[in-house]
């Protein structure tokens, strides 16, 4: 790299060097061995601003959005050493970010994950689309500075291609804001074009509606990435009993109940969700209170689940013997130390859910850790099936949907796998 350029420049070791060359895009703090061209009268790099990367032999690696509190101290936006980071650069990603939906997603794209942080070049950066609604979720320093840029950008980016949105609503409260020094915040942004009075919206995906909150929802209201994996599911669904189990607002049960399924029994640990599943299955033109039709239980899914395998009087209490049973867990394994626990976990719900179903079953079964990799959740399963003494016949392996992209290098940005299996 002979031109020169204004950017601090943090100089990493040669370990770290060959992570950024096999694709990551994180520098850790206990790999920078120095940091050099700081500003003059500067002591240290600013907070959130833009670095040069180098390898201790001169190597330019890529450029990056510095944080100061985070044990990731660089994340990487660019491996272009002719790039200008400035607000046509945001633009340009934007709009390749908004593009590639429509490619990939279609008619879908109305209710869609528009950026996913690492995976589109925006680090700590996720932003979901409901219909005119976009929801973000802000997580680094670095996007946080940038919010005002990238905000107008979304909506001119979207407005260019006749796309109606009209607000931004921004769920920056997870706790990992802690680590980047950063405040919890929840509301509108206040540079929508049109406010609306209330946070409460309807969706629509799959054919299906849902009523979510999204001041009070998890994340930013809704888990898109399964959205093709439910219509995969729905399709085994006409005419059969179903059990939606971990079902949050129940999109796989609804789903299913809008393929014809027979019953659905939904499943979850939350009396506020199964609340909010009974109104959605309303809002889709079902009469919630039909017990012919659907059923609500509020239980630990994992006590559940074993109860029912073991117990048929209870089995045919709760609606069974059931034709597919679905099994959404929450992530198990959060950090790389939960993985052996989790995969216990993941064992045990399988092994009982297999327990319970008919030969000529179906499973659907997933996880949403990414350090619970395909392997050890397909050996996860294979114990279960082993434990039930029953075999799979694999029908499909999924992933999450296109619109929450893999970026190959970055592990983390792959953390849904997702079987659906016939027991024979």
């Amino acid at each position: 790299m002979k031109q020169q350029r204004p950017y601090p420049q943090v100089i990493i070791t040669r370990k770290a060097a060959r992570s950024l060359a096999a694709g990551h895009v994180w520098v850790f703090d206990g790999e920078v061995l120095d940091v050099t061209n700081l500003a003059p009268g500067a002591t240290e790099i600013e907070n959130g601003s833009v670095v040069d990367v180098v390898e201790e032999n001169g190597t330019w690696q890529g450029a990056g959005l510095y944080s100061q509190a985070s044990r990731i101290c660089v994340r990487i936006v660019t491996r272009n050493a002719n790039d200008r980071i400035d607000a046509a650069f945001w633009e340009r990603k934007v709009r390749w970010a908004w593009e590639m939906r429509r490619r990939v997603m279609g008619a879908d794209a109305d209710c869609c994950r528009v950026i996913f942080s690492e995976a589109d070049g925006f680090p700590g950066l996720v932003v979901d689309r409901y219909g005119s609604i976009l929801v973000a979720q802000v997580g680094t320093v670095g996007m946080e500075l940038l919010r005002e840029t990238l905000y107008p950008l979304l909506i001119k980016t979207l407005h260019e291609d006749g796309q109606d949105v009209r607000a931004i609503y921004e769920r920056c409260d997870s706790p990992v804001r802690r680590k980047e020094g950063l405040e919890l915040r929840v509301g509108w942004w206040d540079g929508s074009p049109e406010v609306p009075g209330s946070p409460r919206i309807t969706v629509h995906e799959n054919g299906v509606l849902y009523g979510l909150d999204l001041e009070n929802s998890q994340k930013t209201g809704f888990f898109l990435d399964q959205k093709y994996n439910r219509a995969a599911v729905a399709r085994l669904a006409g005419g059969a009993r179903v059990m939606d189990c971990f079902c949050h607002v129940g999109p796989f049960g609804l789903n299913a109940a809008a393929a014809g399924a027979q019953y659905v029994r939904f499943v979850d640990a939350s009396a506020g969700a199964l609340e909010l599943v009974r109104e959605n299955v309303a809002l889709n033109g079902f009469d919630a209170a039909d017990e012919s039709r659907f059923g609500y239980t509020c239980a630990d899914a994992i006590g559940y689940l074993s109860e029912l395998s073991r117990n048929k009087a209870r089995l045919r209490e709760e609606g069974g013997p059931f034709d597919l049973i679905v099994l959404d867990p929450p992530a198990f394994a959060k950090r790389g130390q939960d993985v052996r626990n989790a995969a216990r976990a993941y064992r045990q719900i399988n092994e009982s859910a297999l327990r319970m179903l008919p030969r000529g079953g179906y499973l659907a079964t997933c996880s949403c850790s990414q350090h619970m990799t395909r392997d050890l959740l397909a050996q996860a399963i294979a114990e279960a099936a082993h434990g039930a003494g029953v075999s799979l016949k694999q029908l499909e392996e999924r992933q999450q949907a296109p619109d929450h992209p893999i970026l190959w290098g970055v592990p983390e940005t792959h953390y849904l796998d997702f079987f659906i299996f016939q027991v024979v």
